[in-house]
């Protein structure tokens, strides 16, 4: 989702010659970086926001809203950078996850309570996250932004990076100490620069809606596998008197177009027949939103005075909903080092705070992208030794607290 930047929170007009950081893409990831880095360095550092998309309504249906999943150390992420006040009045906690696997014995069950948590994670609809963020940066003094605007060219200089700036009339060259790009999965930046992604096809597509449920949800979290691929069901805040909660259905890639052209009601048939019992039965459906799903990871993450984040670093499989939080955790590394940096009167692109900052985030990128490869080859296979290992795994999470222990430190990020 890109959050949608006023065309007049920036003139093209008034755009300085040369930016220390300028963030391209303002989305979540790179409006979540902007906003954490003015938080910890006030005015010290000029920043700019290119976006490619125009400012546009909000006032979509909500209960057709995409929700993203945020864990613990996502949560403390925001209120550090001042913004969780504003995201909690609409955050629905998770406080307990359950996790099954279809047409076989075995199950498993993490709780707040007993990790001793205000709440494992929590579930925020995209288009109030997208809000909080588009208004802190349209009230931030420090911040400039600019859209629809976008990158035309990029090539390096020796203390940093120059960019041709494309905006709705005009043409701009700037220059910038850092680029942060936080584009999306398919960065031009990058086939510019010549980074190459390596990608791996899943040969799943991901089925996201908003679905109500019979019963209350009670901020419980369902992570089913099935012979499909894995479903999840995560809570949502009441809507109009429904139990409303956000759907990530992973299907074979030929299921899904079948699937696709069902009617609601035969798609909620369809669910409930996959879901079991652990959820209620699925009473409505919302609008689908249908896309592939691919582990992708840029053979480069930084170079002198750039820094790729968010999905063009690295875009994971849903399953374990790690993500958008993996980005959340690069980019408050990437930050403090930002801070460091800048108090040994380093540039912010020079490749020593750059390579501190992968150096310590690589071995989390691996164990996340990792993690989830593992978890869809180890229950999106039918085959007798895999279900085997499924079935021991999750009987020893639900009778080893240390196991369940484990689990949730992971589930939450910490």
């Amino acid at each position: 989702m890109l959050i949608d930047l006023p065309a007049n929170s920036s003139s093209a007009n008034s755009l300085k010659d040369h930016y220390d950081i300028i963030v391209v893409g303002g989305g979540l990831v790179g409006a979540s970086f902007a906003l954490h880095l003015q938080n910890e360095t006030g005015a010290t550092l000029s920043i700019l926001v290119v976006e490619a998309v125009a400012a546009g309504s909000q006032d979509q249906p909500s209960f057709d809203a995409r929700s993203t999943a945020l864990s613990w150390s996502s949560r403390e992420f925001f209120a550090r950078a001042g913004l969780w006040g504003a995201l909690d009045e609409e955050a629905t906690a998770i406080n307990d996850i359950h996790v099954s696997d279809q047409g076989r014995f075995g199950s498993a069950s993490l709780s707040h309570t007993e990790h001793r948590q205000e709440a494992l994670g929590y579930v925020l609809e995209n288009r109030h996250l997208g809000t909080v963020l588009n208004t802190a940066l349209e009230e931030s003094p420090t911040i400039a932004k600019l859209a629809p605007a976008q990158i035309s060219q990029i090539w390096p200089k020796q203390s940093g990076m120059e960019l041709t700036i494309d905006c709705q009339d005009s043409t701009h060259t700037v220059s910038a100490a850092l680029v942060v790009v936080a584009e999306g999965g398919r960065s031009p930046i990058c086939t510019q620069l010549g980074i190459e992604q390596q990608r791996k096809s899943y040969e799943q597509h991901a089925i996201i809606a908003n679905i109500a449920l019979e019963k209350a949800h009670n901020n419980q979290a369902i992570e089913r596998f099935t012979r499909s691929g894995p479903l999840a069901v995560l809570p949502l805040s009441g809507y109009t008197g429904l139990n409303r909660a956000s759907l990530v259905w992973t299907v074979d890639a030929a299921e899904s177009e079948q699937l696709m052209a069902l009617s609601d009601a035969e798609t909620v048939k369809a669910l409930n027949a996959r879901l079991g019992r652990q959820a209620g039965r699925v009473t409505q459906i919302g609008k689908r939103v249908c896309y592939p799903l691919t582990l992708s990871v840029a053979a480069e993450q930084v170079r002198p005075g750039l820094v790729l984040l968010g999905n063009v670093a690295h875009t994971v499989h849903p399953v374990a909903g790690q993500g958008f939080n993996l980005a959340l955790r690069d980019t408050e590394c990437l930050v403090n080092e930002l801070v460091a940096g800048q108090a040994r009167q380093e540039s912010p692109g020079s490749m020593a705070v750059l390579q501190r900052y992968l150096d310590q985030q690589t071995q989390d990128q691996q164990r996340v992208i990792t993690f989830t490869d593992q978890l869809v080859s180890l229950f999106s296979s039918a085959r007798t030794h895999k279900a085997l290992i499924r079935k021991l795994g999750l009987l020893s999470i639900d009778m080893i607290p240390t196991l369940r222990q484990q689990l949730a430190r992971s589930a939450m990020g910490v």
